[in-house]
């Protein structure tokens, strides 16, 4: 309890801490920690000189989600092509966020902003909220004097990846909660009602009912879905990472993480190799074997044409499309398998614990 308890202080609070780097500028931040101590260490060793250190309870609001900054980066590319300047957008987002966390959150951000630091530098110092690929197309953008069409681009990637994810939840909601149902009934069986006829079991030389195997077959349906799913991720974060003009080798970076499948994680990787010491993009999707057949022709044509963007686009489309299509049969298909499924495991339950009884008859 003590160690569950420490461990939740730790994570309900941030130090704030102000200083100065090698050059004598004057720095300021914020860090998790367990301790002032501790913040002063890890900032020495990053040769700041630390002049304050302040402990902020994280007290009010919720939780910031990748929804609430999907949302923040739509209203954030809205505003500047409206032409509004960037610190009066973090203003106005600021103010009309619900959550106070992410207020909070933005206030720091336009603050440093506002001292003279990059947005995208502001934004590297929170890696909880904006990860390697948003912050690379941030800084693209503002090297490129195109911000806020790169943040139009980042909001869009993100509501893809949302409404994806939100699918295949919506999708699982109804088997998850069924087999959770399931297994409490099958273990209270198990525990308080088994038991009762060991003996009876015993005595007639009766096995215990045997798991079916249906249940692990149904984890076939998912194999597909997945693979279609981290796909589409795939070739959506390359294509906006080209479409931003970062550097292939830079890009592929960020893309592998985004995948959000480690197969795809450790493809991307050796894809990096290959393509460092010269070799085409296509052929080293081809070696690794995690990619399906069009989307290597299509990159393919990219490479040929010099429009891997626009063909790598197309791929993500098809594929978004088909998680969408494999996602509505597998809520359509689970339901009645779910049902026979359950059926069978309780009524096979309930057939080995009243057997034996029926063979005790027949013998007495």
């Amino acid at each position: 309890m003590a160690t569950a308890a420490a461990a939740k202080k730790v994570q309900d609070f941030v130090f704030e801490w102000e200083g100065k780097d090698r050059n004598g500028k004057p720095v300021r931040g914020e860090m998790r920690a367990g301790g002032e101590a501790m913040v002063s260490a890890s900032l020495r060793r990053q040769g700041v000189l630390v002049t304050k250190v302040k402990k902020r309870r994280l007290s009010g609001g919720k939780k910031i989600t990748q929804k609430d900054i999907a949302v923040f980066t739509r209203q954030l590319a809205t505003m500047m092509r409206a032409g509004v300047p960037l610190l009066q957008a973090f203003d106005i987002v600021g103010r009309g966020a619900s959550n106070p966390r992410l207020t909070r959150l933005l206030n720091d951000i336009r603050s440093d902003v506002e001292t003279g630091t990059s947005l995208s530098a502001a934004f590297r110092k929170h890696p909880l909220h904006f990860d390697a690929l948003y912050c690379n197309l941030v800084e693209a953008g503002e090297a490129g004097g195109i911000l806020e069409t790169l943040l139009d681009r980042l909001a869009q990637y993100q509501e893809k990846t949302l409404e994806i994810k939100r699918k295949i939840k919506s999708a699982l909601i109804y088997p998850v909660a069924v087999l959770v149902v399931a297994f409490v009934v099958v273990a209270i069986i198990m525990i308080f009602v088994i038991p009762a006829f060991k003996d009876i079991f015993t005595s007639f030389g009766a096995d215990l009912p045997a798991p079916t195997l249906l249940v692990i077959a149904m984890s076939e349906f998912f194999g597909p879905l997945v693979h279609k799913a981290a796909v589409a991720r795939w070739t959506r974060t390359l294509a906006t990472m080209f479409s931003a003009g970062v550097p292939l080798v830079e890009a592929l970076d960020s893309v592998g993480g985004a995948s959000g499948n480690a197969v795809f994680l450790e493809a991307t990787e050796k894809i990096q190799k290959d393509v460092a010491t010269g070799s085409s993009l296509t052929m080293s999707m081809q070696q690794t074997g995690v990619f399906p057949t069009m989307v290597l022709q299509m990159c393919a044509i990219g490479e040929e044409s010099g429009s891997i963007d626009h063909m790598l686009n197309k791929a993500a489309e098809f594929y978004e499309a088909e998680v969408d299509e494999a996602v509505k049969g597998l809520s359509s298909l689970m339901e009645p398998i779910i049902i026979v499924v359950l059926g069978t495991l309780i009524g096979g339950i309930v057939v080995a614990m009243y057997l034996p009884i029926f063979k005790l008859g027949q013998v007495v």
